[in-house]
């Protein structure tokens, strides 16, 4: 679900890393956000909406709403979309408006 030959853009090589949606080992490139690593694994699905449970997915991709929010190395409310991958980060789905540990 990348984009690897493109008749214009380049693309930088990147370092292949592991890290951990919850609970399961996934594979991402290192700096790409968080939430492109998740659609290149398949999942669609980031949270769902507090108030009828849908299912939310990316929407905006530059950090202005609130469709992409997950907890990340145990901080609620971090938009994914803009949070660049880092090897063995911890990534969780998140229920309504977090919490803090």
């Amino acid at each position: 679900m990348r984009v690897e030959n493109h008749p214009i853009l380049e693309f930088p090589v990147r370092e292949k890393v592991q890290f951990v949606f919850d609970g399961k080992s996934v594979e991402g490139l290192a700096g790409e956000p968080i939430a492109a690593a998740l659609h290149a694994a398949g999942v669609r699905s980031l949270r769902h909406s507090s108030r009828f449970h849908r299912p939310r997915g990316l929407f905006c991709a530059i950090g202005n709403c609130s469709s992409c929010l997950m907890t990340v190395d145990g901080v609620p409310n971090v938009r994914v979309c803009v949070e660049p991958l880092r090897s063995g980060m911890q990534v969780e789905t998140q229920a309504g408006k977090g919490k803090l540990g």
